[in-house]
């Protein structure tokens, strides 16, 4: 066949695979915005989009950050891999790494990174995660940040707060009259439409790739209080606090994780949507720092046959598990078995829903809540108190004090410390340091705290590991996780 005639088929086959997703006009509008916001995407000759002028017009406020953190006094013995630009990144996403013995002497070390990040105002504010300026476990006050534009100025910058719960950092630069994005719209974005992302992956500064939202409103293990934007966007190392962009040039996400078993890109990529950012900054512009509402109860999801005990319609809403004593939620009278339907008149159709929407709310406001009890709906109003700071775990315990409880139940496990009894206010417990097998698949979690199976108090392994020996092949564990409380049934089929 002609060589012509193989680049004419070639072509044709692309523009055929692909043209069943041309690009079409953003409807995602600025937020103050009525009517959508026109595309800055045209197609090109083949009929495929062309992002030339979008990256024109929102590159200059995209920018390239570098993390120098000052490793803190006592750091001797330290895995050498710390030092490593991906190390923490690879860490954050579950990536195996080589363990490294640690080096006696080397005193303290300092962690080198980079990240991405987008300029939000003219007078100097920087959006990107929090994990960039001061990784996994590190002091972001240790942090020597350095920004570089497009136009290659650099800038050291101040980290103005972060907030670890939403891995959202703000940085400040002392200039004026910088380029700054668009803010857009999350709400409004569609499943299947494109987006394009800015970053600098391993390194390589202003680098775009492009694809579409896959899913909206995901929610990740241990991650409450944002509903993740998922895309199929090639999001590598580097990538991390770069802004996701609708057709419009419209900011909608940042960049901040991505499903891997190798450390690359695998083809799911999730963002933080921007209004959930845009809350953190101006909390931590405003009060520096942030502040998140609470009820003080531990709930769980409300499935079909739930709904049907309960006499619900429809299976929706957040059920009550148990209650803080003393807590915003028992003063306003709620109680186990509660279904919380609304909030303010915001339904709340998945129990994930509720500690985002509570946690966006200040401490001290009133809120009215739609509660389900005895078979029909009341209301209540609370007052909301604040939500604790996280606490930092204490050192990891010695490796002889952690057990295996059986190779077809897969879990490794270890008595609560005196220090985590009394931080969770409990009597005993079992603390899951690793699963697999049953365990895994049951989807038990490193840090879950076994308190019960089949309803018998469980306060030492002993205990657990006698009771499991009667259980069968079937039981349910009662766990805490967080600050809440769940049921998780297991089969060793």
């Amino acid at each position: 066949m002609p060589n012509n005639m193989r680049k004419f088929l070639t072509v044709t086959a692309v523009a055929l695979a692909l043209g069943t997703i041309f690009p079409q006009a953003s409807v995602l509008p600025a937020a103050h915005a009525q009517a959508a916001a026109p595309s800055m995407v045209s197609p090109n000759r083949f009929g495929l989009p062309d992002f030339g002028d979008l990256v024109e017009q929102v590159g200059p406020a995209v920018v390239n950050i570098r993390v120098v953190q000052r490793a803190a006094q006592g750091t001797a013995g330290e895995n050498p891999l710390a030092n490593d630009p991906f190390y923490d990144f690879l860490r954050r996403f579950g990536v195996p790494m080589p363990g490294f013995p640690g080096q006696p002497g080397m005193g303290p070390r300092a962690r080198q990174g980079i990240g991405s990040g987008f300029i939000v105002s003219q007078d100097g504010y920087v959006l990107t995660n929090a994990h960039v300026v001061a990784g996994e476990d590190g002091d972001a006050e240790l942090s020597e940040v350095t920004v570089t534009l497009i136009d290659k100025r650099e800038f050291k910058a101040k980290v103005v707060g972060i907030d670890r719960r939403t891995d959202v950092a703000l940085l400040k630069l002392d200039a004026t009259g910088l380029p700054a994005v668009k803010i857009g719209n999350p709400d409004r974005a569609r499943v299947g439409e494109w987006v394009v992302a800015m970053g600098s992956p391993f390194g390589f500064d202003n680098t775009v790739t492009a694809g579409i939202i896959s899913a909206k409103a995901r929610r990740l293990p241990d991650e409450t209080y944002v509903p993740f934007i998922q895309t199929d966007v090639a999001i590598n190392p580097g990538n991390s606090g770069g802004p996701l962009f609708n057709l419009a040039g419209e900011v909608v996400g940042i960049n901040s994780q991505i499903y891997s078993r190798s450390g690359g890109f695998m083809g799911i990529s999730f963002a933080i949507p921007i209004d959930v950012a845009m809350n953190i900054k101006d909390q931590l512009v405003s009060h520096g720092r942030v502040q998140r509402g609470r009820l003080g109860i531990a709930i769980q999801n409300v499935d079909k046959d739930l709904a049907q005990s309960f006499g619900l319609t429809d299976p929706r809403g957040a059920l009550v598990a148990s209650v803080e004593p003393g807590s915003a939620a028992d003063k306003a009278g709620l109680q186990a078995g509660d279904v919380v339907l609304a909030v303010d008149g915001r339904r709340i159709d998945d129990s994930a829903e509720l500690p985002r929407v509570i946690g966006e709310k200040r401490p001290g406001t009133r809120v009215k809540l739609e509660l389900w009890r005895d078979g029909r709906s009341r209301e209540v109003a609370a007052t909301l108190d604040e939500l604790k700071a996280e606490t930092v775990a204490g050192n990891a315990p010695a490796p002889s004090q952690v057990e295996r409880l059986g190779e077809q139940f897969g879990l490794s496990a270890r008595a609560l410390s005196a220090e985590e009894t009394a931080r969770l206010q409990l009597r005993g417990g079992v603390m899951v340091e690793g699963a697999d097998g049953a365990a895994a698949r049951a989807g038990l979690q490193r840090g879950d705290v076994i308190l019960a199976i089949n309803n018998q108090p469980v306060l030492s392994v002993a205990e657990l590991r006698a009771q499991l020996e009667r259980a069968g092949k079937r039981f349910a564990l009662l766990i805490q996780r967080g600050e809440a409380r769940i049921f998780v049934p297991v089969r060793l089929e």
